[in-house]
């Protein structure tokens, strides 16, 4: 076994998931299953609007009737969650995509394929935290940037100096007091704000 499987192993190990699914002959196959690939399992139905504290990966039974709006459900921090279905019609598929499922398994459970479908739902999950990590990083790249350039405008326009000077001295002075040139703009357009929020009419 090799060591990024061994990892995958060891990460399902340890993963705390919650089966929100009536109690039923269905549900005792999942959670036997999940108890066999080694989660601590946590049970409940109808499903609650606080999840246990640390659950990783939620099997949700995708009931449109009785479908609520819950807040871990649409949570950036929200755990995996994996729907539970047992129909194809358009009023079910809608659910699905309204619940943020990472991955399906389909009624009658059976033992066979819950693993599979942890897994990918998982690394589904992973991958798109990632992702949204990355566009949150690069938006607030663009809009530092977006701030030192408007600084930098601002700060040429109050001492009458080029836009090149301008921008070394806010970046002296960000070198100065050791913090980004970013903050430095914020709090020049911040001062600027106030200049003309108090200037009489």
């Amino acid at each position: 076994m090799s060591a990024q499987d061994r990892r995958i192993i060891d990460l399902l190990r340890a993963t705390r998931a919650v089966v929100l699914h009536p109690a039923d002959h269905d549900r005792e196959t999942l959670e036997g299953q999940l108890r066999r690939i080694g989660c601590e399992v946590h049970s409940a139905w109808p499903p609650p609007s606080d999840l246990p504290l640390g659950a990783d990966v939620v099997f949700l039974l995708v009931d449109p009737p009785q479908e609520p709006n819950l807040p871990w459900m649409i949570s950036e921090a929200g755990p995996t969650i994996v729907a539970i279905i047992e129909y194809e019609n358009p009023t079910v598929l809608r659910a699905l995509i309204d619940s943020n499922a990472h991955g399906v398994v389909v009624k009658p459970l059976r033992p066979f394929g819950i693993l599979s479908s942890l897994v990918l739902a998982r690394s589904l999950h992973g991958y798109s935290r990632r992702i949204e990590k990355k566009v949150k990083k690069l938006e607030e790249t663009m809009k530092a940037r977006r701030d030192v350039e408007k600084a930098v405008k601002i700060l040429a326009d109050l001492r009458g100096v080029p836009e090149a000077q301008a921008y070394e001295i806010i970046r002296a002075q960000a070198t100065r007091k050791r913090v980004s040139m970013s903050q430095v703009a914020t709090a020049l357009i911040g001062a600027q704000d106030v200049l003309k929020d108090s200037a009489p009419d």
